[in-house]
Order: structure tokens, then C-alpha cells, then sequence
């Protein structure tokens, strides 16, 4: 790719990502199928709107099926799964309009509730799936077809690369998965981010804001704007640096800040975990745990809570057992706890906690001065 961010003076390519990967093999074995023609290379635009032209290695088709590969290509942003091939084989299906996503050798199988994709299904996340039916979809109107296609996604060393990866203790067992929610891979050094959030957080209190909106990630903003009708102005995105943030946003003179983040992140702050980084620890289900035993769980209840890998299967549990909001409400004042601690007292600080799934789905719990700072952002 040419798109690169300055790190550290130096100069880094961007990436793309496995989703991306397994959307452009996936097109060029239907551009095949319907051309009945060798393809050497092939366009896509990712969901963050990047136009992406990537060569396509081991070509094959015949009467019944297409199939080739793209190599992983992460840029100068350290990753495992760089270099490596991933394949998908493609077969119309004529008499049905259905498009079927499945994985092949050496993508992971969910094992375990609570992640992106349920139990028993292959781990390609939605974004990915979205990203091949819409190529797919593309495809059959530029070539009247009506039918619909099978698609197989493999990745040759998947299996061995997915013992050196997160995926066996997240439940994901015989391969790695199929990610990505914007296509593409941005390089950036643990100090290069901190260093660019206290630039921005700088550059934005030299306006005389005396105010400042943090997301803790793409979620966070995304349901800051969409969800609760704010501003992201004057905003930041702190990713897993929330300390850097809100140190800085103290330092550069900020009075007022809100905090809007999914319960993945945010639940670490019930710990004083203030940079959330898997790097530093987790601790979620553990925090959680105390949470609900606290709340009145019975054993039963903390045994399937120990168990679980993330945070949203445990929010089931709660859900299901009448202890979500009994919960949420110990977790909010652990939260609001360590947040004082760290914040001085002349600096009022919010925050909003919320998830984005489940019967349950939307708030789970804000400070009680939410509502107000929320309205900073509606002005």
C-alpha cells in the first residue's frame, strides 16, 4: 500500500487486514467464474473507504468452481499473520439466491459464546462477511445473475500460526480468524500513540475548549454519534491509552470531561486499570466475577461467570440470572472510585458505559452528572 504515517521519523506503510484478505480472493475467484479468464490482480474498497488494487497468486478454475490467493500484507506494523496466504474457493449456486461464508483449513471454529460469531460457527467476523456478499452481490447484478454463491475461505498455515495468538484461550480452536472492521492496518507505536493523543488534546485546548468528549475506541464514537446524539467536537480517541488522556486533558486545563466507552474497555477501570491494553493484564472476568458476588450471585452463577471469555457472555449470565443492573451498579461506583482517585477535585468528570448487543443492548450505567455533560456536546 502507499498510504503511511509518520512513527518515530520514520516513514510506515499501512496493511490490510485478514477480512480484507479473504473479500478480495473471494471476488477474484467469482470474477473468474464469470469470465471464464485468468485474473492477475484485483480492486476492492474497504469499509473505510480505502480503494485497495492487490495481486491474486495461485489462479485455478474449471466448469464448477474458482480459486486463488492473496498474501497478508500488514505493513510495517508488527503482526503474526504477515506473509501469510489466504485462499477462498467459490462455487455458484444456481438455484439458490443465498450466499454461503464457510472456513476451511486453518480458520478457527467459535467454541465458546460471547464473541463476534456464535458457537459452532467458523470465526470470520461480520464485517468480513459483510464485506464478501456485498463483492459477491456486486458481481452477480454486473453479470445478471440471479443464483448464489458458496464460499470457502482456508489459510494453509493457519493452524500453527493460531497456537501463538489469543484465539485457544478465547474458545477459537483449529485456526486463526477472519478479522477487521475498517480493511485496513495502521502502523503505530505504543509511544507514537501516546505521544499523538497529547498532541491532539494540545492542539484541541488551544481553542479554549474548556471541555473535552474521550472515546475509548472506533465503538465508543460511533455510539457517542449515533446513540446518544453527540458532537464528537471537541473529541478525542484514546484507544487503550486512557490514562494519557485524561493526564493530559487534566494537564492541558480541561474542566470537563466525559468518558463513553464499550464494557470491554471500560469494565478494566473497576480494577484502576487505566491503560487497557491486553499487554498490561485483563481482569475483566475477574472484575466482573467480584461484581456479581457482591451483588448476591449464587454459585452457580460465578462458576458459569469464571468461565466465560468475554464480557458480553458474562452480561448474559446477568442478564438471565436478574443481576445486570445490581451488578452494573457495583461496577459503576468501583469505576467512579478509582476515576476519583486519579482526577482532582476541581475537575468534573462523567462517564457512560455501554454495550452493543444482547436484549440488554444500549446504556448499562452512567454517572450520575452523564445527562448534563451530555449536553455540552447537543450545544
Amino acid at each position: 500500500m502507499k498510504n503511511k504515517r509518520l512513527v518515530n521519523q520514520k516513514l510506515l506503510r499501512f496493511g490490510y487486514t485478514t477480512g480484507t484478505c479473504a473479500t478480495a480472493a473471494t471476488k477474484a475467484a467469482a470474477t473468474m467464474l464469470f469470465n471464464r479468464e485468468y485474473v492477475s490482480s484485483v480492486s476492492i474498497v474497504t469499509p473505510n473507504q480505502t480503494n485497495l488494487t492487490i495481486d491474486v497468486l495461485n489462479p485455478q478454475f474449471d466448469s464448477n468452481f474458482a480459486c486463488c490467493s492473496i498474501q497478508k500484507d500488514s505493513g510495517d506494523d508488527p503482526d503474526i499473520t504477515n506473509g501469510i496466504l489466504i485462499s477462498s474457493k467459490v462455487r455458484l449456486l444456481p438455484d439458490t439466491s443465498d450466499i454461503i461464508i464457510e472456513g476451511g483449513n486453518g480458520v478457527g471454529k467459535v467454541t465458546k459464546p460471547g464473541l463476534d460469531q456464535p458457537v459452532g460457527e467458523f470465526a470470520i467476523n461480520s464485517v468480513p462477511r459483510k464485506m464478501i456478499k456485498n463483492s459477491l452481490n456486486e458481481l452477480a447484478n454486473e453479470n445478471n445473475y440471479d443464483g448464489g454463491f458458496h464460499v470457502l475461505i482456508s489459510v494453509p498455515e493457519g493452524e500453527n500460526i493460531a497456537n501463538k495468538t489469543f484465539n485457544p484461550d478465547l474458545g477459537i480452536i483449529g485456526g486463526i480468524s477472519i478479522l477487521g472492521t475498517t480493511g485496513i492496518v495502521e502502523p503505530m507505536s505504543a509511544k507514537a500513540l501516546a505521544d499523538s493523543i497529547k498532541l491532539e488534546i494540545s492542539m484541541i485546548s488551544a481553542e479554549n475548549n474548556d471541555s473535552i468528549l474521550i472515546f475509548l475506541g472506533n465503538f465508543g464514537k460511533k455510539f457517542s454519534v449515533e446513540d446518544l446524539n453527540l458532537s464528537p467536537k471537541p473529541g478525542i480517541m484514546c484507544s487503550n491509552f486512557i490514562d494519557v488522556a485524561l493526564d493530559s486533558s487534566v494537564e492541558y486545563g480541561f474542566n470537563k470531561i466525559l468518558l463513553v466507552g464499550h464494557i470491554g474497555k471500560l469494565v478494566k477501570l473497576g480494577i484502576g486499570m487505566f491503560n487497557t491494553h491486553s499487554n498490561n493484564g485483563d481482569g475483566r472476568i475477574e472484575t466482573l466475577l467480584s461484581c456479581a458476588l457482591e451483588a448476591g450471585a449464587d454459585i452457580d452463577t460465578l462458576r458459569k461467570i469464571q468461565e466465560s471469555i468475554t464480557t458480553n457472555a458474562v452480561l448474559d449470565i446477568l442478564w438471565e440470572t436478574n443481576l445486570l443492573n445490581k451488578t452494573m451498579d457495583i461496577l459503576k461506583s468501583r469505576i467512579l472510585h478509582y476515576i476519583n482517585k486519579r482526577i482532582p477535585s476541581n475537575v468534573e468528570i462523567g462517564f457512560v458505559c455501554f454495550t452493543n448487543s444482547g436484549e440488554y443492548s444500549g446504556i448499562l450505567f452512567e454517572s450520575d452528572n452523564a445527562n448534563n455533560l451530555k449536553e455540552i456536546w447537543r450545544n
